[in-house]
Order: C-alpha cells, then structure tokens, then sequence
C-alpha cells in the first residue's frame, strides 16, 4: 500500500549513504512508534539496523536539511502546479533544564505570555490548489549579546519620558531605507537561501505572514528579497486615503488625506456583501496611506455585524502589490493558517516537543526530522486521498504499527500462511487504531 524505498531514493543526491540508510530505519520506526519520540524511542521500534547507537550516530551527523526538504518535494510534490506562496512563521517549544542549546524565553500564543524554551522560524511552501504546506527550511533562533544588549536598551529608552513635539534637531528619515532588527535579518538571510533552492524551478510572487509581522520593517525586509507581503494590521491602525485636492501653492505637496472611519467607509469600496445565520460580512479593498509605511498599502477591510445586537468587528489585511485582487489577498491569508498544521503535526506525533537533545547539531536534526515527517506523511496520504479523502495522521501510523505487528508474529510462526491469508491478517490488523479507514 505504501513504499518508503520509492518516495525516499531521490535523497540519494543530497545525503551519503549511511546517513540515507540510517534515515530509512529511522523513518518506518516514527510512522509505527507510539509514546514520545526520542532517540530511545526511536530505537525501540526500529527494526534492523536502527540500534540505539546507530540512532545517536545519525542525530549526530551535520545535514543540510534545507536541502533534504527541498530535494523531497521536487520528488513527490513537483506534479501539483497551480499557485505557490511562501509562508513565515515562528513556533516555542517548552523546555526545562539549563544546558540546552539556545535555551531562553520567548513568547508563546499559546500559552499567551513568555515561557522558558526555543524557538524556530519556519519557512514554508503552500500550495494555493492542494491547499497545504510543506516545510522547506527550519533555524533556530539563538539571540546574540547584541542583541539582548539592544533590547535592554530600548526598553529603559521606551520608559524615558519624552516631552511633546518633534524633539529638537530630529531629521526626517526615509522609511524605505530602515536597517531591520536582528530577527528580520535573520528571517531574510532565510528566505534568501530558499529563493536560492528553488531557483527558477517554482515561481513564487508573494510571502504571507500573521499580524506580528504587520508593520514597515517587515514590508521592507520581504521588498528586498523581490517579494510581495501579504499581512494583517492591528484594528485601530490609523490609514488615511490618499490626498487628490487642489496643491496649496507652497511648501510640499499634500499626502495625506482624510483618515479613515471604520464605522462609516465609503460605500464605493464595497466589494462583497454576504449574509449567514444573522452575520452580515462586507469587504472593502482600497488604497490607502499609513504613517507608519514608506508606500501605499493595497488594504481589503472584513466588516462583520450582527444583524440582531448590532456588534462590528473588522480585520484589516493588507498586501504591497496594489494590483492584488481582494478574493486572492484573503484567501492566500487564510492559507497562511496551514503553516500552523505543519507545526501541530510535528508536535503531535513526530517528537517536535519530545526530543532530549541539548547540544546544537542534535537539536537542529531532531527539529528537522520531525518537520520532515510531516513532508513524508503528506506525500504518503496523498495517494490514499484519491479514494478515502478523511485518511488522516492517525490512520496512517495505526497501518505502519498494524504492519510492524504482523510482520514480527509472521517471523514466529513454524510454517508461512497463506497468502490471501497473510493479506486478511494484514487488513484486520492495521485497522485497530485508525479512525477513517472502511
């Protein structure tokens, strides 16, 4: 039903082949183990040639696993076409002790403050047709003594009472020319590399990423970088409509026009009005100045009111290619959510919170293996799909630990069965478990 051997031979080219063989244990183990996956986990199910030293040999060894993700999906996922986005986003791990290898705290959304751990970017491909995304580059975030230094500094600035006014001798800045923080430095140095995998081989127009990334120092990070942001800003962000009155006659040129009220926007940027269970949604899209950007702002703004109380609510989402059609800016947003997906499959069942690893080649294996086996699983289920489309994570793994059980109480038997047999057994046994599976 599954072959591993053949979705896995294109990582011939990018792995030698020791690292490959140990992969190839490695990977039919963490689609049959249960409990947390570790190293001695991992051992535990492996079958032959997966001892726990050969485990700890492959953690060991330097990958660029950049180039494993990417040589993977060229493989397997190469076929789908259609649209391609980039999606960003960061995802915390909790862990405990000292001596683990970036250790520090960073906030998590989930647990909704900072918590002691690490932290990875993610860089992602979605498919706009297949509606899912596929890792292509994970990194961990280790903060440098700059770094901190600068934070500490800008907070004690932040706390510093400053006096109205412009402050005295203050020059005017070009937005479009801002030096990023560290983090988008580093995000770009990643997204760089990934524009340099993919090369000509997928044309990619747009990067979208979630409302932390709102603002002009991103815009400008992923201008650089030959792209177009798709984003969110905050709900009381001040936009103002581009100002087309008559010139004064001195002085510079007018920008800014009126400021925007979300309780009344113009009914002329009204693009679609639709009406489910007493919620009335309305899309505007306009183009729009903030003070906070170097450049117009091609905005599409969601009114949602309640019908019988008369609550509003509004998101606001934005994107710098003002030629960005409202139907696909909102829909390549949503497909921002399924870099989310990727990262709760790895938590989940591929070990992403589990590894015991401290030191930095380990971590960074570990991370990558499990973001991996959400790759390996999508392109396993895919073919499933075809004729059951709710097979899901679950179902799979109930099949490899159904088969790992077969294959282990068919090597005790005195005499082989027979094969209708040997397929009835097959059948039977890796459905106990799975969900979605008839």
């Amino acid at each position: 039903m599954f072959d591993l051997s053949a979705i896995m031979s294109c990582l011939t080219i990018c792995l030698d082949t020791t690292t490959l063989a140990r992969l190839s244990v490695i990977v039919p183990a963490m689609l049959a183990m249960t409990g947390r996956v570790t190293m001695l986990g991992i051992s535990r199910w492996a079958e032959e040639g997966g001892s726990y030293r050969t485990v700890q040999r492959f953690f060991n060894t330097a990958i660029e696993w950049e180039k494993v993700h990417w040589c993977f999906f060229c493989h397997c996922f190469s076929h789908i076409g259609g649209v391609f986005i980039i999606a960003i986003d960061e995802t915390v791990i909790t862990k405990a002790g000292w001596k683990t290898y970036g250790l520090d705290r960073f906030f998590s959304s989930i647990y909704g403050k900072p918590v002691r751990g690490l932290s990875f970017y993610a860089i992602s491909l979605v498919s706009t047709k297949w509606r899912i995304s596929f890792p292509i580059m994970v990194k961990q975030v280790i903060r440098s003594e700059e770094e901190l230094n600068q934070k500490e500094q800008k907070d004690s600035e932040s706390k510093k009472k400053r006096g109205r006014g412009r402050p005295k001798g203050s020059t005017n800045t070009n937005k479009a020319d801002v030096e990023l923080p560290p983090y988008l430095c580093s995000i770009q140095s990643m997204l760089k590399k990934v524009q340099s995998l993919i090369g000509t081989t997928i044309s990619i127009k747009y990067a979208v990423l979630d409302g932390a990334f709102g603002n002009n120092n991103a815009v400008q990070m992923v201008l650089r970088c030959h792209m177009h942001i798709i984003s969110k800003l905050k709900r009381t962000s001040a936009l103002y409509f581009p100002y087309t009155g008559p010139y004064s006659g001195r002085g510079a040129k007018r920008k800014y026009g009126d400021k925007l009220d979300y309780n009344n926007i113009p009914r002329k940027y009204l693009r679609e009005t639709t009406i489910e269970e007493w919620i009335r949604a309305e899309i505007y899209q306009m183009t729009m100045l903030s003070k906070s950007f170097a450049r117009k702002l091609n905005v599409v703004i969601i009114v949602k009111t309640n019908l019988k109380t008369g609550a509003r609510t509004h998101v606001i989402l934005f994107s710098s290619d003002p030629d960005l059609d409202y139907a696909k800016l909102i829909d390549y947003y949503k497909l921002r959510f399924q870099i989310e997906f990727n990262f709760r499959d790895a938590k989940q069942y591929w070990g992403l919170e589990d590894f015991m690893n401290v030191t930095e080649i380990p971590i960074d294996n570990a991370v990558n293996l499990a973001f991996f086996m959400v790759n390996v699983s999508h392109a396993l289920i895919a073919g499933v799909r075809r004729y059951n489309p709710s097979f899901s994570v679950q179902d799979l793994k109930a099949y490899f630990r159904g088969s790992r059980y077969v294959r282990e109480t068919l090597k005790l038997l005195p005499q082989k069965p027979d094969p209708i047999l040997i397929q009835e057994i097959f059948y039977r046994i890796t459905k106990i478990g799975s969900i979605n599976v008839g």
